[in-house]
């Protein structure tokens, strides 16, 4: 028991070290566990993901289990720093590291991409993995129209000319042009050089993408909640003046981590062209953009005489946008509200005590912009107070050039 307390000691004493004292994969600190056979230090989180890695990754409770001195001493000659200037050797500056609050599949790819395929150690430098190349093609399933209908597209990712297209996959992969001559129509011997002109069309059409989608402005981001698909992603773009979605998975894990990489790998590759002169370290935090509150709140009118309407609301932080929808799997938004700073007389406020006009739920905020002031009803008053404080958030960050103009724009659009 005496050395059982001693080994426990010595570990206590080794997490509290810098480097060692927070999850070696996604950051968190105070970690409580620690892989025996890597020499890190890890959260409960990261590793349960360890532990679908038996052949690579052996996990123990620093506090709760048995150690034996032999493996004390490895975890003293290893460590997170020395793991970490190993296993992430070479990690692009694109790639995306996860943080404790992102998604399991980005964690689970993560520690896999690390430990398992090692696709940063440097070794294999004669194996490019598939988001550091030209071109990423993958066939996903796609949201449709209809409801909660997923179809699959053959999405194809090219950095040469900084595009994301996608295909109906049943024309892409088809070689043969549909059947236009059954039996009934075979007395009419079509001549050949018809038919091989209507073979040529179906071809060349078969080919054609369905949308073609600038690297300007999209953005991709997980949204397994929204989506109902631990793998769910979400990509959006401006299509005119507004802005559209896809609603995307994949059933592998690394498939659809690899192609949010490899759309990062292209958005990084654009803004470099875009601004020559700057650093990765400026360009990368302007990759993409992170929601910053998403959620349904009640909308009235611009008189706020008329009924309340629930919709589905997400903030952007990076477009300064507020979008509106009547589901959270919109394809396009039903109106946007643009967000600027206190000197350009926006502001955010709370609505205090109860009202007849307002609708079914109670917990009341108000944006106000030079031209309207809005009423949004909350249901709870930690939904209220969050919507508040992603409102001042957005308000208090100065405004860009690219800010004034996309303001601009939209006034210009009512």
């Amino acid at each position: 028991m005496a050395s059982l307390d001693r080994n426990n000691k010595i570990l206590l004493d080794l997490v509290r070290q810098p480097g060692n004292n927070a999850c070696a994969d996604c950051g968190i600190p105070e970690p409580d566990w620690a892989s025996y056979t890597l020499g890190i230090f890890v959260c409960l989180n990261c590793s349960g993901i360890h532990r679908n890695l038996p052949d690579i990754s052996k996990v123990k409770s620093i506090r709760l289990d048995i150690w034996d001195d032999a493996l004390v001493q490895f975890m003293r000659e290893r460590g997170n720093s020395a793991a970490k200037a190993f296993y992430e050797k070479c990690v692009p500056a694109f790639f995306y590291r996860p943080q404790q609050s992102d998604c399991f599949v980005l964690k689970d790819q993560w520690i896999r991409a690390k430990y398992e395929r090692r696709e940063f150690t440097g070794e294999n430098k004669c194996r490019q993995p598939s988001y550091c190349s030209d071109r990423f093609e993958s066939t996903l399933w796609k949201k449709g129209k209809n409801k909660r209908q997923f179809l699959k597209r053959t999405f194809l990712l090219s950095r040469k000319d900084f595009t994301l297209r996608y295909f109906i996959k049943e024309d892409v992969s088809s070689d043969t042009p549909p059947n236009l001559f059954n039996e009934r129509t075979k007395p009419l011997l079509v001549p050949n050089l018809v038919k091989s002109f209507l073979h040529a069309l179906h071809q060349t059409k078969s080919k054609l993408p369905k949308a073609v989608i600038s690297m300007k402005d999209l953005n991709a981001v997980f949204q397994p909640e929204k989506i109902n698909h631990a793998h769910g992603l979400q990509i959006s773009f401006a299509n005119g003046k507004r802005t559209r979605n896809l609603f995307v998975y994949h059933e592998k894990g690394q498939v659809i981590v690899s192609l949010f990489n490899a759309i990062r790998a292209t958005r990084l590759e654009y803004l470099q062209k875009k601004h020559p002169t700057l650093q990765d370290v400026d360009l990368i935090p302007e990759m993409m953009g992170c929601c910053l509150k998403e959620g349904y709140m009640e909308k009235t009118g611009p008189t706020q005489w008329e009924p309340f309407k629930k919709r589905w609301f997400t903030l952007c932080s990076k477009n300064r946008k507020l979008l509106y929808f009547k589901n959270p799997l919109d394809a396009s938004e039903l109106g946007a509200v643009f967000i600027g700073t206190e000197t350009h007389n926006y502001a955010a406020a709370e609505i205090g005590g109860p009202s007849s006009r307002r609708g079914r739920w109670h917990c009341g905020v108000t944006l106000r912009t030079p031209d309207r002031e809005f009423v949004f009803m909350c249901e709870q008053q930690q939904e209220q107070k969050e919507w508040l404080e992603a409102f001042r958030k957005v308000i208090a960050q100065p405004m860009t050039a690219e800010d004034y103009a996309n303001e601009a724009n939209m006034i210009r659009g009512k």
